[in-house]
């Protein structure tokens, strides 16, 4: 366990180093063309992310020996930003969990393909009064939601696994091929 923690913890460090760089080189590289990585340590929660926007994507262990690695989520902050004015906050740490029990449903942690992750309260204004289907107090402004979908996955299966999840909102938006996920109260649309 001590060389994990210790792999871990200079995968975080290096990660910190090379910052945005790290993230553009990751963007740079088809999804296909990613490393190879194996597979979670028991006690371990992997995210892999695609921002559908920006071209960014991360591969991340976010929680390992019982505890968020707050660099880790740092980066989740950082790929799940606005795009549209490159405002970042602070993503539910719930959020991620669900997530990662979705993406353990479909094989070795698929990529999420991120649509919206956190909305500025400006966007979500400018959303809110040109698109229909986007609440004006959106849980987007506080972190706590999602819209994604996993390539060469049935939309429907990755919407019935959030469901059954019952950790929060979940809307079907087949037309515009997500699923929006939330850690707030559980209903359905």
């Amino acid at each position: 366990m001590n060389h994990r923690r210790s792999f871990l913890k200079s995968s975080v460090v290096l990660a910190s180093v090379l910052g945005t760089p790290a993230l553009s080189r990751a963007a740079a590289q088809p999804a296909a063309a990613a490393p190879v990585t194996p597979a979670a340590a028991p006690g371990e929660r992997i995210l892999r992310l695609h921002n559908t926007h920006t071209g960014e994507s991360l591969r991340t262990v976010f929680w390992a020996e019982g505890q968020f690695i707050p660099d880790a989520l740092q980066d989740v902050n950082k790929l799940l930003r606005d795009h549209r004015n490159n405002k970042i906050a602070a993503i539910d740490p719930q959020l991620l969990v669900l997530l990662d029990r979705i993406s353990a449903q479909f094989g070795d942690h698929p990529t999420f393909q991120v649509i919206s992750g956190y909305r500025s309260p400006e966007t979500n204004e400018m959303l809110h009064e040109n698109t229909g289907g986007v609440a004006k107090h959106s849980l987007h402004m506080e972190g706590k939601a999602i819209d994604v979908r996993i390539v060469g996955q049935d939309l429907a299966r990755l919407h019935k696994a959030a469901m059954a999840a019952r950790a929060g909102g979940v809307g079907y938006y087949p037309d515009s091929q997500f699923v929006h996920m939330d850690v707030g109260r559980v209903r359905y649309w």
